[in-house]
């Protein structure tokens, strides 16, 4: 069968979208010229755009939906006559949306409805056995995926870099440090008064300036205590995806629990220092830790157990 048209699902956070890459372009590797359509939730879809050979990013947030809602999303990707559809993210509504949709070739894993798809894998990723970004090629390569490139990458403007290197006021001598002290998951959060502490520390230093990032969502938390502090630049909530992958860029190490800064570092070469818990094998190091080489993962059975003082060692060693 001829592939010229693939359609890729992966709808749920910006970070474990992100660890897609490999498997996006193993996909469009294998596929020559097809055309390769993303559906995406809309907070990533921007960075859609700065993945190399992804060709269009369709909107479609990950919650609970209608029947209807799925009727309408299916009739709209039938009009764009896909060949292949690869489900990364298992959801009910995106395996009923291509299935309705005509799509001749289905692929993902199988659950929540995959018996609506006619190539599946099981899904075995709460096992931990393995990083999420091997996973996803995995379940690319039952798509006829192909690559020995496994890294993450994003484009970005060089305008956008420079942008936010003045922003964040790099200069020659200075040590830009980025910390993000939240998760998503209070299982995986490090206590905050220690991510207080730790810049609180940081800053005395005076060849380095600390950089607090964070989204939107995360100013309703403890943000504003960072305000004020000497060294330190808080940016939570004050840039896009796109903007906060620049910045980053320009910093010497990201510090940060499990989280999506985490990766959109990682995609940009920049190295982390990654704290988490061990125990549960689907949420640890093994299977979410920073992708790539020279990067630093702080692992306790408690995050309590991480200490300032450890976190402090692995950063002048970075450094």
């Amino acid at each position: 069968m001829s592939v010229r048209n693939i359609v890729a699902f992966r709808n749920d956070r910006f970070g474990e979208f992100l660890l897609n890459i490999p498997a996006f372009r193993s996909l469009k590797e294998a596929y020559g010229q097809a055309k390769l359509t993303l559906v995406v939730d809309p907070y990533a879809q921007e960075l859609s755009r700065c993945i190399e050979g992804v060709d269009e990013a369709i909107a479609w947030e990950n919650r609970r939906r209608k029947f209807g809602e799925i009727l309408q999303f299916s009739a709209f990707i039938k009009k764009k006559k896909f060949d292949l559809c690869v489900v990364f993210n298992p959801s009910k509504a995106s395996h009923i949306a291509s299935f309705l949709a005509g799509i001749p070739v289905r692929v993902g894993y199988a659950r929540k409805f995959g018996f609506l798809l006619n190539h599946t894998i099981r899904d075995k990723k709460s096992l931990g056995e393995k990083h999420e970004v091997e996973y996803n090629l995995d379940l690319a390569s039952l798509a006829g995926g192909r690559s020995t490139d496994k890294s993450l990458s994003l484009k970005l403007d060089p305008g956008v870099l420079a942008r936010m290197s003045k922003k964040a006021g790099a200069s020659e001598g200075i040590r830009l440090v980025a910390v993000h002290p939240w998760t998503s998951d209070p299982v995986k959060q490090w206590p905050s008064e220690n991510f207080f502490q730790l810049t609180r520390r940081l800053a005395e230093h005076k060849r380095v300036k600390v950089v607090i990032v964070g989204g939107k969502d995360e100013l309703s938390k403890d943000a504003a205590r960072y305000d004020g502090l000497e060294n330190t630049l808080n940016l939570t909530g004050k840039t896009s995806l796109i903007e906060l992958a620049a910045l980053l860029k320009n910093c010497s190490v990201l510090i940060s629990g499990d989280s999506g800064p985490v990766h959109l570092a990682r995609c940009v070469n920049a190295p982390v220092i990654a704290l988490f818990s061990n125990v549960l094998p689907g949420k640890g190091p093994v299977r979410w830790g920073p992708w790539g080489d020279g990067n630093s993962v702080i692992a306790k059975p408690s995050l309590s157990d991480i200490t300032v003082d450890e976190v402090l060692e692995r950063l002048t060693r970075r450094l």
